[in-house]
């Protein structure tokens, strides 16, 4: 195996490997964190997610978040430089779901709808009113972020039976 050819599979199974951490993380706010937030008086579930918002940002998960975008875009550049090879449509494919479905998603949706709930005080009726405008879009958006970080996964995995090392 060339060092390239290692490199390659070195760059499939981390960003793999990222793109189905950042997909469990989304799905448990998906499935349990949300709906736990939303069984809480409207006051201390905007508390509890300015928290969640602000211990979220933390050198793990910039690590996870930004390196498999990282490693995604270098699997980009590698399917564009290998295509029609084997593989190359899955690798772009994973690669361009994770850009888009979280990265974009993340800094487009998430991050503006997070800034806007970290300035409200919870004690306020403002908050309250927020929270219930709040939960169902931003809930709705991380579906998105945990389904396309979840097919990435599937398609990098695709992409590593189709190569030939």
């Amino acid at each position: 195996m060339s060092i390239a050819d290692a490199l390659l599979l070195f760059l499939i199974v981390a960003t793999t490997l990222g793109c189905g951490l950042m997909g469990g993380l989304f799905f448990a706010f998906s499935n349990f964190v949300m709906k736990a937030l939303e069984r809480i008086p409207e006051q201390s579930a905007v508390t509890a997610m300015q928290s969640i918002n602000q211990v979220v940002l933390n050198r793990v998960f910039f690590a996870l978040f930004f390196g498999t975008a990282l490693t995604s875009i270098a699997l980009l550049i590698w399917a564009y430089q290998r295509f029609p090879l084997p593989g190359s449509v899955c690798m772009a494919i994973g690669s361009g779901l994770y850009l888009v479905g979280n990265i974009l998603v993340t800094v487009v949706i998430h991050v503006p709808k997070n800034q806007g709930l970290a300035r409200l005080d919870p004690a306020s009726t403002e908050a309250v009113s927020a929270w219930h405008r709040y939960v169902p879009s931003w809930s709705r958006w991380n579906h998105v972020r945990t389904i396309t970080a979840l097919a990435a996964a599937v398609w990098l995995m695709l992409a590593l039976g189709f190569i030939r090392l």
